[in-house]
């Protein structure tokens, strides 16, 4: 147990240091802080969750000692829970029925399953914007208008005159515009962003332990990905809930924004399923990803596509199409 303490305190005092990095400002510190998850899933993944828990509350009060409550309960919020329960679900497991063909002497083992980790991973990115919203208010006006006035506050120290709280901004009607639709769009996209964070970083530390040796959990295969059915109906619900005023329409945005991810993610699994096979598959799956990184919105039809599968069983129908592989 006690070596478990030592790669927590270890990993918490790397996470903490990346997390930290932010002040810094300089734009290197911006990968670096997102990275911040990364040592405490590693440690969760290779060792324990017991040394993923240590890390996190290691780094959170390593962080409150030399720069205050705020840091603490950022970096407990933003980068501590996410990182030791996505590494604490992602190595539970249970025994399971052995295959027909299987030893005798062979337990059969079911890990949990990478879908509902992904899952797992929308959810803490949409409760990382929830925990924040009371910090600029606790309605919905009281929060556009916290919002909207620590946007001015950016945009003024950005192109006034520093300490001039009466500096007229040149295009300031643009800038008024831009700032409304920045208090409209930040929540949904901090909810976006802080599920790609999870997912990459949860992504990161399983090849890396899984490189070092001590992954002990078999590597899933990702196409086969799928969603428990009863999330459609959880994500119409927030859709729908996101068109009405007042807070509760925020929390919908930002939590549809997540699971419209996830969905994206799922498209992407199975994208890779219905191309297996095809002689151009390679060039198919480059010029998807790099569709998204490069303009963004071919994520939303991925997102079809995965909604799609959720709905008619796409993969399985490709499957039975393709027909049983061919013996060599």
């Amino acid at each position: 147990m006690m070596h478990l303490a030592v790669i927590g305190i270890g990993a918490g005092a790397a996470a903490a240091l990346l997390f930290a990095s932010v002040t810094s400002g300089t734009l290197l510190s911006i990968p670096l802080f997102y990275l911040a998850p990364l040592p405490i899933m590693i440690a969760g993944l290779g060792w324990s969750h017991w040394a993923a828990l240590t890390a996190a509350l290691a780094g959170s009060v390593a962080l409150g000692i030399f720069f205050g409550v705020v840091f603490l309960f950022a970096f407990m919020v933003g980068a501590g829970i996410p990182g030791w329960w996505l590494g604490y679900l992602a190595m539970l497991a249970r025994p399971a029925a052995p295959a027909a063909d299987a030893p005798e002497h062979q337990t059969a083992v079911e890990w949990y399953p990478p879908g509902r980790l992904v899952l797992w991973a929308a959810i803490l990115g949409a409760m990382v914007v929830l925990v924040a919203i009371p910090n600029f208010g606790t309605d919905a006006e009281s929060f556009r208008t916290g919002l909207r006035s620590a946007l001015s506050m950016i945009l003024r120290t950005q192109v006034g005159s520093p300490g001039n709280e009466s500096v007229d901004v040149p295009g300031a009607g643009k800038a008024d515009r831009l700032i409304d639709f920045l208090v409209t769009a930040i929540p949904v996209a901090a909810a976006v962003l802080a599920t790609i964070t999870n997912l990459l970083n949860l992504w990161l530390a399983a090849r890396i332990v899984k490189f070092s040796g001590r992954l002990s959990r078999p590597w899933p295969e990702l196409s086969a990905m799928t969603f428990p059915p009863a999330i459609i109906a959880a994500l119409a619900l927030a859709i729908a809930l996101s068109f009405v005023d007042g807070l509760l329409g925020i929390v919908a945005g930002v939590f549809s924004a997540s699971l419209l991810l996830a969905y994206g993610v799922l498209g992407f699994a199975v994208l890779h399923a219905i191309t297996a096979g095809m002689n151009m598959r390679g060039l198919v799956l480059a010029l998807a990803y790099a569709a998204v990184i490069v303009l963004g919105w071919p994520l939303l039809a991925l997102c079809l596509l995965g909604l799609f599968d959720s709905v008619v069983d796409l993969r399985g129908q490709v499957a039975r199409k393709r027909g049983p592989p061919a013996l060599s």
